[in-house]
């Protein structure tokens, strides 16, 4: 387990099928739950490398909602999320589908937050359906984009007091 007072991701491989994403918050579960939840909130920190911007974020937090966002990039790329939630039990489990593109792959997310003195540790699970996807997606940049979204999500979380 990670020090939760650690800011730093964590990226392992605990299977052939996994990625594991690690990282300690300095604000309360509650408001990184919210941050992670909430429409207007995720476009602001949920961006990856710099120079991208989330038009669309669409949330329906509920079993069998759907979530779908939309990143776009000054030089006219988009990319586009898709999933379904399976199981939300607020502030602490989030179980989702995602799927990149028209015919990405699917994977099965589970979100676990907890909680030590006021500051969140974040263990983000991401279950690929074969070992090549997965390690296809560990070479799109995804750990890089992924630690640049979760320091703004230090930050606005925090500012979310």
């Amino acid at each position: 387990m990670i020090e939760p007072k650690r800011s730093v991701l964590a990226v392992t491989t605990p299977s052939d099928r996994e990625v594991v994403m690690t990282r300690g918050f300095a604000a309360p579960r509650r408001l990184v739950w919210e941050a992670w939840t909430k429409p207007d909130h995720m476009p602001r920190w949920m961006l990856g490398p710099e120079g991208w911007t989330m038009p669309v974020c669409e949330i329906d937090l509920r079993p069998g909602g759907t979530h779908r966002s939309v990143w776009r990039h000054p030089d006219g790329n988009e990319m586009t999320i898709r999933g379904v939630y399976r199981e939300i039990v607020p502030p602490e489990r989030l179980v989702y589908t995602d799927s990149w593109g028209e015919s990405a792959t699917e994977t099965i997310d589970t979100l676990v937050l907890t909680e030590d003195e006021g500051r969140t540790t974040m263990t983000l699970t991401m279950l690929y359906p074969t070992q090549e996807a997965r390690d296809a997606a560990l070479r799109t940049g995804m750990e890089e984009g992924m630690g640049q979204s979760f320091a703004r999500l230090d930050a606005y979380a925090t500012n979310l007091r």
